[in-house]
């Protein structure tokens, strides 16, 4: 399982673990987002045979979602029979419900639960709304491996503050190390180790459902004569976008507010007034998108301070998630500036 805040380079360490997957294994990759507009399936090659990607969006595997997060792990287990699998919870998360129901009897005969990594960017440590938080210091708190991602552009002194920092928690960490752009050694996966983390903040995220009913049951997904009985409720289709008429879909919490667009395939973006909208728009925790633009596909990933672009393999549509720390009342007007970045006929 790979854990962190927002921003902290998770879907990236995993798609550059993927391309170093050894040939012939099946990987499963499950990504939780707090935003409803998918973003990671486009981040993460999901086209290489072998490999299964599946997210759950809308909020949190650990509280909100975890009546939906159970049965669908179980399938996606079963479907697709990987040799790995890699869970990368949403970065609002409290890994502690996530790992219990890894270690549950209902999943620990199919799963051998190995390292909890989570990687850091200490521009989060340095910011005292981020640090001071339930959810940020159980992420380092249950992890076996800390990686201190983003080490390129942070100064020496905060990336050493931050280890001292990490360096107080107890039991110690297994590992304490330094990347940038998302590099981890694959070996990492599989190093055993013996040491069992408890949370500080046990109560943080707690699951509204009530897991000793039968309603949130689990057939053993080991079963091999078991197919596929779990019954997740079908929600209605969701609306479809038309050409300049994206579909918006928003989610907030009492800290977040996310909101996201799915634009039609046929729009067309200007990709200089796309870039320098989604580059200089302040404040954000966390922006992501996919966009097809007049000169080819590319996605746009954003975290505090970081910008980065590159051209996209994904083309099945437009798509934009941003992550707010505050409410805010501006999404209509922001949707009227994402519509002026299109190309109109004849340009």
């Amino acid at each position: 399982m790979i854990i962190g805040f927002l921003g902290s380079g998770k879907t990236t360490a995993i798609a550059k673990l993927v391309d170093k997957r050894p040939a012939g294994q099946r990987w499963s990759i499950l990504i939780n987002e707090f935003g409803k507009v998918s973003i990671d399936h486009a981040l993460v090659n999901s086209s290489l045979d072998g490999v299964a990607v599946e997210e759950l969006g809308g909020g949190c595997a650990c509280c909100t979602l975890a009546f939906v997060f159970k049965p669908l792990l179980a399938q996606f287990i079963r479907r697709t029979k990987p040799d790995r699998l890699i869970l990368e919870p949403s970065g609002v998360s409290h890994p502690a419900n996530v790992i219990d129901i890894l270690r549950s009897p209902n999943f620990a005969t199919a799963i051998d639960l190995r390292n909890i990594i989570c990687l850091i960017d200490p521009k989060d440590f340095d910011d005292v709304r981020w640090r001071e938080t339930a959810v940020f210091q159980d992420q380092v708190q249950l992890a076996d491996i800390v990686i201190l991602n983003w080490t390129d552009s942070r100064d020496r002194e905060l990336i050493d503050r931050c280890r001292t920092w990490i360096e107080s928690f107890r039991p110690p960490k297994q590992l304490i190390l330094e990347t940038s752009f998302g590099e981890i050694d694959s070996e990492l996966l599989d190093r055993q180790f013996d040491t069992l983390y408890f949370p500080m903040f046990a109560d943080a995220h707690r699951s509204p459902e009530d897991d000793s009913t039968s309603a949130t049951e689990l057939h053993p997904v080991s079963d091999p004569d078991h197919h596929d009985h779990d019954h997740i409720a079908e929600e209605a289709a969701p609306p479809q976008p038309a050409p300049g008429r994206p579909v918006r879909f928003q989610n907030s919490d009492a800290d977040y507010d996310a909101c996201g667009w799915i634009f039609h395939v046929d729009d067309i973006f200007d990709r200089d007034e796309l870039l320098d909208l989604l580059g200089y728009v302040h404040p954000i925790v966390r922006l992501k998108g996919v966009f097809r633009c007049d000169d080819d596909w590319w996605t746009i990933n954003r975290a505090k301070d970081g910008t980065s672009y590159a051209p996209s393999a994904y083309r099945r549509d437009s798509r934009l998630e941003i992550i707010l720390d505050r409410k805010t009342p501006g999404w209509d007007d922001f949707e009227a500036k994402l519509l002026d970045c299109l190309r109109t006929a004849g340009d």
